[in-house]
């Protein structure tokens, strides 16, 4: 066999000669495109100055521009302090996952889900021995940490979307939107019950943080249309709501309407 120097064959050094060739049409393909890429950029820096607007701006205009990059920041910053604290909050729950119940964030709040099923009887709104233990220990990982035990919640109660079908309980409730709303409050009357009463000891929590919604079938997270759909809806959540930092929404940092409807002013009043 022929061989070259260095000890390669000519079949080791043809295979590194096609490599580098290959490499070499890759490079100059990537300059290709990054020429045409900046002739584009240069058309449309071109077409900008043409309407009256220097991507070079001086004066009161680059001020404007450099305002409004800071103010940027800013938020996004916020945002990000936001995220920060949401994720250490959500570590803080995680032993509230380990007993099964579910932490997510939904329109900006962090929930706590309890499954309805667990903490009531059907068409009841007393609490159930092992709802009572859950909420329990709920309430003991809320007052141990002085973060949490500071923040302000609201008890939120959901059904599915089957009517009532007992008549005793249409009385009583009316219908969802009232057994919804008395199992809320069943719920936050346990939470802000003294640990150490005599008779019906709750979470201890501080009542003043606390408040009850009912919301009926009109929150849904699951399709009503299955069994384990219509579950997963007859549930009570523990809402941590935001403070006024956090009411910060991601549509703030959006810049200003491009949609025509969105940018239409409002109709002048009549007089």
């Amino acid at each position: 066999m022929m061989t070259v120097a260095c000890g390669h064959s000519e079949k080791e050094w043809q295979a590194q000669l096609d490599k580098y060739n290959n490499l070499a049409s890759k490079q100059k393909t990537t300059e290709e495109e990054l020429a045409a890429l900046k002739a584009h950029t240069a058309k449309l820096e071109d077409q900008l100055e043409a309407m009256g607007f220097k991507l070079n701006a001086e004066g009161e205009e680059k001020q404007k521009l450099l305002e409004a990059l800071d103010e940027y920041k800013k938020r996004a910053a916020a945002l990000e302090r936001i995220k920060a604290r949401f994720e250490r909050l959500r570590q803080k729950l995680d032993a509230l996952t380990k007993l099964g119940l579910n932490i997510d964030i939904r329109k900006n709040r962090m929930v706590i889900s309890l499954p309805g099923d667990v903490l009531f009887a059907s068409g009841k709104d007393k609490l159930e021995t092992q709802g009572t233990e859950i909420l329990g220990k709920v309430a003991t990982v809320i007052r141990e940490d002085n973060e949490l035990a500071r923040r302000t919640y609201q008890v939120a109660g959901h059904t599915d979307s089957e009517k009532i079908a007992s008549a005793a309980t249409r009385k009583e409730f009316k219908d969802n939107w009232g057994l919804s709303l008395m199992r809320a409050r069943t719920v936050l009357l346990f939470l802000i019950q003294p640990v150490e009463a005599e008779k019906d000891p709750g979470g201890g929590l501080d009542a003043s943080l606390w408040s009850a919604s009912g919301y009926g079938d009109t929150d849904p997270i699951s399709n009503n249309e299955s069994k384990e759909g219509r579950q997963q809806n007859r549930r009570v959540e523990l809402i941590m709501m935001p403070n006024m930092e956090e009411m910060l929404d991601l549509k703030s940092l959006a810049s200003e309407p491009t949609d025509a409807a969105e940018a239409k002013p409002l109709p002048p009043k009549k007089s």
